[in-house]
């Protein structure tokens, strides 16, 4: 089992940056597929990034390929996710979440624990 908590969300206007952070607890955090995926007011729970167990591969939701970047720290148990060119579409509290047989898939159903969300925010 592993819990996850994120942070780094807040507000940002359009054209910024912001790191997010997942820090895991538990055991054989390496064993573990990773994702990011951010959910607006009113729809559904999307994806946003996945990286394998090693780091050594990574998969983007076309709406972020370009902007953000999905890394991971096995010795530090982390996941992070730089955001960059920010948009007013990004708004959405960010969930971080693991995949217990270590894939990367958009499938949110794949992903067994979840963090609960950071904010973010971005003005126009």
């Amino acid at each position: 089992q592993v819990q996850l908590v994120e942070s780094g969300g807040g507000l940002v206007q359009a054209g910024g940056s912001l790191r997010l952070s997942c820090a895991a607890s538990g055991r054989s955090f390496s064993s573990y597929g990773m994702g990011w995926f951010r959910q607006a007011p009113g729809k559904e729970r999307d994806f946003v990034a996945g990286i394998s167990r090693s780091g050594g591969s990574t998969y983007y939701a076309a709406s972020v390929r370009g902007r953000f970047t999905i890394s991971r720290d096995n010795a530090k148990n982390s996941v992070d996710l730089q955001m960059n060119s920010l948009k007013p579409e990004d708004t959405a509290v960010y969930y971080c979440a693991a995949d217990s047989e270590g894939g990367i898939t958009a499938s949110r159903l794949a992903y067994d624990y979840w963090g609960q969300g950071t904010q973010v925010t971005v003005s126009s």
